[in-house]
């Protein structure tokens, strides 16, 4: 089975069970700063796994463009990717367990779809805890599917539980579909242990379906949610991998023609987990690049983890002889882009500025690389200062500097490099742990206002800049708004205070917040704004406040403006090149 054809089948199985087809969300959250980047399939969907009203129904599907850090260490197994593809179901509030229970398994098992043999499918459910009770329901409805009790495993929470998405918030049991590839005939008894201890990798986890049943309170208290959802997800090269009995998601089509590319430029016999470093890499370095949002290398945010991807390909690719003084990262990226874009046209559109990028920060890299190894050799023990001046220095990203170390046999003092960090105050957050505290994810009222805020902030900007300025991203926890917009220059002292004078001015009116849906034509004819439209499906939600702000929108909003307390602009500083960041707060 071929990726376009799996993803083909999974969207018209859903469709004719009443879910409208979602495009695929930008890798960078809008709705979820408790992320760099989009991890799941259910981040853009945040607001209205909270209640908000989607404009295309209760019952969605997508095929989503993902992006995960958390494992990079992993990249080079058989299965781990740092982009992947997810293929998602969701009812808000709609059907529940059984139908997609029911729906899963017909998907999996009927010949019309993946005609898997039901024999070599196995399932996991949750046990049960002090929290939350045995998933009993999950567990009967497997077995009146026809699937055999010893094929059921019932795991702990840290198996078989989903969420909260930060701190607090809806989460709940899941149920995991595991697919048989370990040749011959499966086991009578399914144990999931075999997907880990086994280098065959016999079970390999291929679907889960997330039942948001809980709400995690502030207090560490699991209550049952008014509306309960589902959520689930397919990994599409994982997926495509084990149907057609390859050994990892490099034996794909996906991969096959990058990993051929690069093993012809590496010449004689290198080694197989460089050259899937390197695929994996620039894939995601593509995509990332290749994004609606403007992401450039850079040492903060997204921008920190795409530099960091980038170098680490590079570096792979001198370990295994490749000439990377020359532009080979351009050339995979073609690859990529081929192979991806009929179904992301956004790379097509975004190619010049992909090549572009990669070739600067290649040529950027391998000036330094050299001298920085040189550098790194002359090391014993490298205390973290040493591995600050590598950063500084020669761009070396920590990581590197400890994949480095490790080869060699020692470690980094990592706490003493976050020292230097600090003393420096070079990046604003260590950006490889990608976590942000708090967020939009909580759809609280404090939260909700500084979202509202956002909308006014904008149109102020607008006023006072000029029409250029775009809305880049925006980061909202309950306490402030940081908000990414396009211009060239510093806003001066004058300027800000303009803006905030004319927020203030609107809030005092006290105007209502009003919504409509309306198709994205129809939004654009009634000159609505918003970069994010093509997230939306076929209707957006436009919200307008008076006649001085209509936008495109899926977040939670105030009732009224008046609401908001006074805004104020505490901060106003460089994000990249071309884009500023603000920082602001309602006092009350």
């Amino acid at each position: 089975m071929k990726a376009q054809e799996l993803r083909e089948k999974f969207l018209e199985f859903f469709k004719e069970k009443g879910h409208a087809v979602l495009p695929s969300a930008s890798l960078i959250p809008e709705n979820d700063p408790t992320v760099l980047f989009t991890t799941a399939g259910m981040h853009p969907l945040v607001p209205f796994l909270l209640g908000e009203k989607h404009p295309a129904g209760k019952r969605l599907t997508s095929v989503q463009k993902c992006i995960r850090t958390g494992d990079i260490d992993e990249v080079g197994d058989n299965w781990h990717n740092t982009f992947f593809e997810m293929l998602g179901n969701w009812s808000l509030g709609d059907y529940f367990k059984e139908e997609a229970i029911k729906m899963s398994w017909e998907f999996l098992t009927d010949k019309k779809w993946l005609g898997i043999a039901p024999k070599n499918l196995a399932v996991t459910v949750f046990a049960g805890d002090e929290d939350a009770p045995f998933d009993k329901e999950s567990y009967d409805i497997w077995v009146s599917l026809g699937v055999a009790p010893e094929r059921i495993a019932k795991l702990p929470k840290k198996d078989n539980w989903w969420g909260p998405a930060g701190t607090t918030g809806p989460c709940g049991p899941d149920t995991e579909m595991f697919f048989w590839k370990g040749g011959g005939e499966p086991p009578k008894k399914f144990d999931p242990e075999d997907s880990t201890k086994s280098s065959t990798e016999k079970w390999v986890e291929i679907w889960n379906d997330v039942f948001m049943q809980y709400n995690k309170t502030a207090e560490g208290k699991f209550e049952s949610l008014a509306q309960k959802n589902i959520d689930t997800g397919m990994g599409l090269e994982r997926t495509i991998g084990v149907l057609n009995g390859c050994k990892s998601a490099y034996e794909t089509e996906i991969f096959a023609p990058l990993v051929a590319e690069i093993k012809k430029m590496a010449g004689a016999d290198p080694d197989e987990k460089s050259v899937r470093i390197i695929a994996d890499h620039i894939r995601a370095a593509t995509f990332i690049l290749g994004d609606p949002v403007d992401v450039v290398p850079s040492n903060v945010g997204q921008g920190y983890i795409l530099r960091r991807l980038i170098r680490r390909a590079i570096r792979h690719a001198k370990k295994i002889g490749i000439n990377v003084s020359e532009t080979f990262t351009a050339t995979l990226a073609e690859i990529v882009i081929n192979t991806y874009g009929e179904q992301y046209p956004e790379l097509l559109k975004q190619k010049d500025k992909i090549i572009t990028e990669l070739k600067k920060e290649g040529e950027k890299f391998a000036k330094t690389l050299e001298k920085g190894l040189k550098e790194f050799e002359k090391l014993e023990k490298i205390t973290g200062k040493d591995a600050f001046n590598l950063f500084t220095t020669y761009g070396f990203p920590l990581e590197l500097t400890m994949e480095l170390a490790k080869d060699k046999g020692t470690q980094v003092d990592v706490k003493e490099f976050e020292e230097e960090f600090k003393k420096h105050q070079e990046l604003s957050r260590t950006a490889s742990a990608g976590q942000f505290k708090g967020g939009l994810a909580d759809a609280g009222a404090e939260t909700t206002k500084l979202h509202t805020a956002a909308h006014l902030m904008l149109a102020a900007l607008r006023k006072v800049l000029g029409d250029h300025v775009q809305q880049k991203g925006s980061n909202i926890t309950a306490e402030r708004l940081r908000f990414d917009f396009s211009h060239p220059q510093k806003v001066t002292p004058e300027e800000i205070k303009k803006v905030e004078e004319i927020v203030n001015e609107q809030i005092v009116k006290k105007t209502p917040v009003q919504m409509e849906e309306m198709t994205v034509d129809e939004a654009k004819a009634a000159g609505a704004t918003g970069v994010f439209e093509h997230k939306y499906g076929d209707k957006v939600k436009v919200y307008t406040i008076g006649d001085f702000s209509k936008e495109i929108c899926g977040g939670p909003h105030v009732d009224n403006i008046g609401e908001l307390g006074h805004f104020k602009i505490i901060k106003e500083e460089a994000s990249s090149a071309g884009i500023r960041r603000i920082k602001a707060v309602l006092e009350h």
